[in-house]
């Protein structure tokens, strides 16, 4: 009897820590499917110019996981503001050993990206509009942004691909020079 009030407890107070961060940022800790996924590595290219790879809201660290995998030579920085999903994601990541995996714990708003090489999102459209002036103040000349599902609003993809998933995701890449081509 009392395992299973430990684990009701536990499992009562996971949902009301997700439920509250999501009600506090708007936005809740939705995981990229691996469809989703493997069409937004399949937009990047092998190299990527010298900075850091920061995913804004990195949720659970499954995206931040695969981009370690795939850039072993860059660092990559997973922010997440939602306590549960971050203990998941530096989980996964002690767990599977990524030496370039950090997790930070925080508001990817206050996060300088200023060396960033790259800057991956899942955010709704309204907190990408929100994000965009600190972008194309702070990202460098060359520097790219992916974003999944929702379009930075103003700005022109280089690329754009649509997943194979049930939702048809569209995947955009931006890059630095072309940010500010449309009104």
């Amino acid at each position: 009897m009392t395992l299973e009030i430990t684990v009701l407890f536990v499992a009562l107070t996971a949902i009301a820590l997700v439920t509250a961060w999501t009600v506090l940022t708007g936005s809740p800790p939705t995981p990229t499917s691996p469809r989703v996924r493997r069409a937004m590595l399949a937009c990047l290219p092998s190299r990527l110019p010298d900075g850091v790879i920061y995913e804004l809201g990195a949720g659970w660290g499954g995206l931040s996981l695969e981009l370690a995998r795939r850039y072993p030579g860059i660092s990559v920085v997973g922010i997440e503001v939602s306590p549960l999903p971050w203990l998941a994601a530096r989980l996964r990541g002690v767990i599977q050993r990524r030496t370039n995996l950090l997790f930070r714990y925080g508001d990817f708003r206050k996060t300088d990206v200023s060396d960033a090489a790259l800057v991956v999102c899942y955010l709704s459209a309204g907190v990408l509009a929100d994000l965009k002036p600190k972008l194309e103040r702070e990202m460098p000349a060359g520097a790219l942004v992916l974003s999944s599902t929702f379009a930075v609003p103003g700005w022109r993809p280089v690329d754009t691909v649509t997943a194979d998933d049930l939702y048809r995701s569209p995947i955009y890449l931006y890059e630095r020079e072309v940010f500010e081509v449309m009104d």
